[in-house]
């Protein structure tokens, strides 16, 4: 009987070492950077671009070049929590609400929600020239 107790506190034991240490060791994504976007279901002249997010001051920002434009849209309360970025841009008179999540470091999905439904999008990190 003692050695189940002995057997079931050391796996318990295991198991708490092990999900403690993924909690230090995850690394938070950094989506600084610039973005080449891609929303094939857009309305034309937002299917592609740019989007570039910018970190300072512990305080980041969004600009979303569309391609073959030189209109450049801010985004408004962006937000980064862990692998996910928040905000809205405001487009032709109305907002739109962007959610993007990390996939990995040179990637990330979500959506853009405005008036008429839910727009699929994708970006992949440029990479930067020296």
């Amino acid at each position: 009987m003692k050695a189940r107790y002995i057997c079931f506190f050391t796996v318990l034991l295991f198991f708490i070492i092990t999900a403690s240490g993924q909690d230090g060791t995850a690394k938070k994504h950094n989506p600084a950077g610039s973005w080449k976007f891609e929303a094939p279901s857009a309305p034309p002249g937002y299917n592609s671009g740019t989007i570039t997010v910018s970190l300072a001051e512990k305080k980041y920002s969004l600009t979303v070049l569309p391609q073959g434009s030189s209109y450049k849209i801010t985004g408004e309360g962006v937000k980064v929590e862990n692998d996910q970025l928040t905000c809205s841009v405001y487009v032709e008179g109305e907002y739109v609400r962007v959610t993007l999540k990390a996939e990995d470091k040179n990637k990330m999905t979500g959506t853009a929600s405005y008036s008429g439904g839910l727009i699929p999008l994708t970006l992949t990190r440029m990479q930067e020239t020296r």
